[in-house]
């Protein structure tokens, strides 16, 4: 759709969109690859291309399973590029799922447009890939043939994502959203909980979804009626300091209203936005960039008080549980969740051979004198 010259009262004018993906999936390893998990990719200054290093094997050969793998949906900030959350995304690749995460176009660091577009285009973005995954899972003469469960999806999305998450899931957006600055009147009204059409966006093989630090609550595009619309389990992550999205008022708000599904809170605390979503660093982050009031674009990644790592892995637990609970119905994994709401107050009490006794309480898979400022919370479906 176009934003610009949009007019009140007339069709949103159209334009062509094109969508670049990174794909990951279960894959045979190669001992004798040449960089394996290079990535060429934009940084957060928006003109500078890099190398990133991680650690998948890119075209390497499929991994087929006894069955096909639940497909997993990545969505990232605003600006931001498929490569954002790419340590999440590798990490659920070797554990059996094909992931793929999206460039949203007018959203990346080397193509950032106007907001109006991001808006309009988290949601829809998120649905037309899931339509191209379906078509390459059935084509003939794809390497992924039969190789995606198309019945177990799994969302993720870290801020104006984690926007497009919930509206993806149901959660229409107020009608005081379609008088944010800047947005043509029509653009989200087939996205808003009072349009009658909206409803039947609910895409019944989305099976849970995470929403990083998801934005808009304090811009007033969520009510309680359109929270009401999701019913898929959630697993929000959010810092409790976040100061743009907000976190109380903000992400909390949006996870208490989401009545109608089974629904967790991880709260990081002390941590701003960028908590658990965001990969470390690249080094050539740490310079200011004039163009940016001469900030370091470091500081679009990092938090002041966690570190990328910790937070990364931290996220990737807890994912890996949630997910494993909804699409694998995976009760090992799923005992993770299962945990004192504060990590702090956690008791470690272990015998000599390292099995627990009775009283030991501490957070499953986190080593002693670990699991602190983290609180999880659980609320289910009323």
């Amino acid at each position: 759709m176009g934003h610009v010259n949009a007019k009140p009262g007339q069709p949103v004018p159209l334009y062509d969109r094109p969508l670049t993906v990174e794909i990951w999936y279960p894959g045979q390893t190669d001992a004798s690859a040449v960089n394996p998990g290079e990535y060429k990719a934009f940084f957060r200054d928006g003109k500078t291309q890099i190398s990133l290093f991680g650690k998948a094997l890119r075209d390497a050969k499929p991994q087929r399973g006894t069955t096909p793998y639940p497909l997993v949906v990545v969505s990232h900030g605003y600006p931001g590029n498929r490569f954002l959350l790419s340590p999440i995304a590798e990490n659920l690749a070797s554990k059996g799922y094909v992931v793929v995460s999206i460039d949203h176009t007018d959203s990346t660091y080397s193509d950032q447009a106007a907001f109006a577009s991001t808006l309009r285009h988290r949601s829809i973005d998120v649905s037309f890939v899931i339509d191209e995954m379906v078509k390459i899972n059935r084509d003939a003469n794809s390497p992924l043939k039969s190789m995606i469960d198309e019945n177990r999806i799994g969302l993720i999305g870290y801020s104006m994502g984690g926007y497009g998450v919930i509206n993806k899931l149901g959660g229409g957006y107020s009608e005081k959203a379609a008088q944010f600055p800047g947005v043509p009147p029509e653009a989200l009204k087939p996205l808003q909980s009072a349009n009658p059409d909206f409803a039947k966006r609910r895409d019944p093989r989305i099976l849970a979804a995470v929403a990083f630090g998801p934005w808009g609550w304090n811009q007033g595009f969520w009510d309680a009626e359109g929270l009401k619309g999701i019913r898929t389990p959630m697993l929000y992550i959010a810092g409790s300091v976040d100061d743009v999205s907000g976190y109380s008022p903000g992400v909390r708000n949006l996870y208490e209203g989401s009545v109608n599904a089974d629904r967790y809170l991880l709260t990081f605390e002390n941590a701003n936005h960028n908590a658990g979503a965001p990969m470390p660093p690249p080094q050539e982050a740490w310079k200011p960039v004039p163009w940016l009031n001469n900030l370091i674009a470091a500081a679009h990644y990092i938090d002041p008080v966690w570190d990328n790592v910790r937070m990364n892995n931290i996220s990737q637990h807890f994912i890996t549980a949630f997910l494993g609970k909804h699409l694998d119905k995976d009760n090992v994994k799923a005992a993770h969740l299962d945990v004192l709401e504060y990590a702090k107050q956690g008791k470690w009490a272990a015998n000599p051979d390292g099995s627990f006794k009775p009283e030991h309480t501490y957070w499953k898979g986190f080593p002693n004198r670990t699991a602190v400022g983290l609180r999880l919370e659980h609320l289910p479906a009323q």
